[in-house]
């Protein structure tokens, strides 16, 4: 593909609802208020019914149950409920994933979700926003399997390292999933910090004006990307990017979250 905008004229854009537009919006409405927020995720039954859910499950670690949107929103904070009502609206856009294993799929997404949260409560970046962002870096993925299914098998062949998708990626599409996803994004009226930060999320450190959030993106998807991921493996992460973001690795091993603990929006 010569550019972007070819790429996507050989796609259909997957819909998301009308709450996802909604919410998009309050993200970038500093004044968005809890009450504007749970009126909108109550207008739709099912999103409300999977946020209760995921409300009362031990991954959120509240001390009693909600029975309803407001008490999810005093409980757990309007940002988080609200992302994570975001990332629902947004898997259950994509049921269909030709030539992926969906259930790998997102167990994948929703790593690279936590693992950014993670490291941006250590560097006091918007947590929530890194896990949105994180959740959706894989999204172009799945407009390769639909402009480019065949391709889709090579980029997937393994031995699949982790890093390893982004490079074939770029030499097969000429993109990376990533910047995909940013232009989908961009599409959506999603944050421009956002849409920034997975344009370089393959390769943060190589745009003269350097993204944290794309940085931390990478990492993310790395670590993501390996099986069983544990404290080891932060010695495998890329020391440059570390150092860009003021990261210390005794701190990571020191900390390092377990999966069990991250949220499974999908």
């Amino acid at each position: 593909m010569s550019n972007i905008d070819s790429f996507f004229e050989s796609v259909s854009l997957p819909s998301i609802p009308d709450l996802a537009h909604s919410l998009i919006k309050t993200l970038n409405d500093a004044d968005a208020s809890v009450d504007e927020v749970a009126d909108l995720i109550t207008r739709d039954p099912a999103i409300s019914a999977k946020l209760l859910r995921l409300a009362n499950s031990a991954q959120f670690g509240l001390p009693r149950g909600v029975g309803n949107i407001e008490d999810a929103i005093a409980m757990v904070g309007m940002n988080k409920v609200r992302t994570v009502a975001l990332g629902a609206c947004i898997s259950g856009s994509f049921t269909k994933i030709p030539g992926l294993d969906v259930h790998a799929f997102w167990k994948t997404s929703m790593a690279c979700a936590g693992y950014a949260e993670w490291m941006a409560h250590k560097l006091s970046l918007d947590r929530q926003m890194a896990w949105l962002t994180g959740m959706m870096m894989r999204l172009g993925e799945v407009l390769i399997a639909q402009a480019e299914p065949k391709t889709l098998l090579q980029i997937e062949k393994l031995p699949l390292v982790p890093g390893a998708r982004w490079a074939r990626e770029k030499n097969l599409v000429g993109f990376t999933e990533g910047q995909l996803t940013a232009e989908l994004a961009r599409r959506w009226d999603f944050p421009m910090q956002m849409v920034q930060a997975l344009r370089v999320s393959a390769d943060p450190l190589v745009d003269q004006a350097f993204s944290r959030l794309g940085a931390l993106l990478h990492l993310a998807g790395l670590l993501a990307d390996t099986p069983n991921a544990g404290p080891e493996n932060v010695a495998g992460l890329p020391s440059g990017v570390l150092q860009a973001l003021s990261l210390d690795p005794d701190w990571m091993r020191e900390h390092f979250p377990s999966n069990a603990d991250f949220i499974d929006a999908y």
